[in-house]
């Protein structure tokens, strides 16, 4: 096991581990915890009260955060005609068809979202391999699979972020930057939290939001009340 920094030990000590904070309380001490020499991102943890191997409660989508979450994000997106026009006009950092697949396939992944128009799937879907696995690619779900190509680069250069439920019913997000206003992070850690409890299957039973929890890069762990959130 890696031995603790004296900035870590540091920073648990302030950590109450047996406490369940309130949302700015929690954020606030993470934000006093991110003494990393570099801009630290804040992330949210949810462990849920779902099955992932049921069909219907294969939480996933897409939400676009207040605040943004401080990165920029470069966005691929796979169009032709005058939907690439769209795309470009959007923002996009690359737009292409074919060639841009014989790229990936040989390994380029200079990008972090890559956006399709539902008629370029049959060929983007063949890269299934190589992006499957990266968590790379485009799906209807997320609003990424869209003839909206404007839309969609909009929202994910406006700090678009996806959620999914893990095979252990977790769900990680990035919800910005250490840097942060404590109340920008507020406001998107609540806007999360919402979307999610909102998200919830009607097919799940018992307990929804079971833990909860924000942290820093190279931070610890901070638990958050999740009876804030029981509905």
């Amino acid at each position: 096991m890696a031995k603790k920094s004296k900035k870590q030990q540091a920073a648990l000590e302030l950590v109450d581990r047996t406490k369940l904070y309130d949302v700015e309380e929690a954020l606030k001490l993470v934000k006093e915890n991110a003494t990393a020499n570099f801009d630290e991102t804040v992330e949210a943890a949810f462990r849920l009260g779902v099955d992932p191997k049921k069909a219907d409660q294969q939480i996933r989508s897409a939400m676009v955060l207040p605040h943004g979450t401080g990165k920029t994000q470069t966005v691929l997106v796979f169009a032709k005609g005058d939907k690439a026009k769209e795309a470009e006009a959007a923002g996009a950092d690359y737009v292409g068809e074919q060639d841009l697949i014989n790229k990936i396939n040989q390994g380029w992944f200079d990008f972090d979202v890559i956006v399709a128009t539902p008629d370029m799937m049959a060929e983007v879907g063949k890269l299934g391999r190589v992006l499957g696995p990266k968590g790379l690619m485009p799906n209807p779900k997320t609003g990424t699979v869209t003839f909206d190509v404007e839309k969609a680069v909009n929202e994910i250069k406006a700090g678009k972020v996806e959620y999914r439920v893990d095979r252990q019913s977790n769900v990680h997000v990035p919800i910005g930057k250490a840097s942060f206003d404590l109340e920008k992070l507020v406001e998107n850690f609540n806007a999360l939290a919402n979307t999610i409890v909102k998200a919830k299957p009607q097919s799940s039973k018992g307990i929804y939001m079971k833990n909860v929890s924000v942290t820093s890069t190279m931070g610890p762990g901070v638990k958050i009340d999740p009876s804030n959130f029981a509905k």
